[in-house]
């Protein structure tokens, strides 16, 4: 009778380390710092921007300010060139054409705000002793490029991924020894 109840306190602390552990496991965050939460929030601030008509002040009520956004790629004329040099200029939108002529009255922006949340999920000792992981990726995903000539918006081109909800499942069959294995093969000169 003693030994079946120390056996059911053991199956007891077994069950709650392996819940308690869960939240042991690594997460991690990418947020590029901008006024906005959501896609959408970002999409629609993009919608307003007007070919011919926005300027850099504009941009900067909108969210997308030149000047203080972090991260923001800067081009110019020459980098915009070698992005669409696989395209004859006579198909370029007009906008483009006319950076392109504007040379160094041309200047484009890339701005790539995003949110990303990765928590890792699973079972903890197979995590910690590396082997399987398993990480729940979710957030979203925006990059504007937004070409200048002289001091309007010429051309405007959005991309993204609105819902991020990805899952990652890495198997190591050689658990911690997995790691040195691959240092090993990949030192091999073939």
């Amino acid at each position: 009778m003693r030994s079946d109840l120390l056996l059911r306190m053991v199956i007891v602390l077994l069950l709650t380390m392996q819940v308690g552990c869960v939240s042991l496991l690594p997460r991690g965050k990418v947020i590029t710092e901008s006024p906005w939460q959501e896609y959408s929030a970002v999409k629609e601030s993009f919608d307003q921007i007007t070919v011919g008509e926005t300027t850099a002040d504009d941009l900067k009520k909108l969210g997308f300010d030149v000047k203080a956004s972090p991260n923001l790629k800067i081009m110019n004329y020459l980098d915009i060139a070698a992005t669409v040099q696989a395209i004859p200029i006579k198909e370029l939108d007009p906008g483009l054409q006319a950076c392109l002529r504007a040379r160094a009255d041309c200047r484009a922006y890339v701005f790539e705000p995003r949110r990303i949340y990765t928590k890792r999920v699973g079972n903890f000792w197979l995590d910690i002793l590396s082997f399987r992981r398993k990480s729940h990726e979710t957030g979203w995903r925006f990059k504007a490029l937004i070409v200048f000539v002289n001091h309007h918006v010429a051309y405007k081109l959005s991309s993204g991924e609105p819902q991020i909800d990805q899952f990652q499942d890495q198997i190591n069959p050689l658990g911690p020894f997995q790691a040195p294995a691959d240092l090993i093969t990949r030192a091999l000169p073939f």
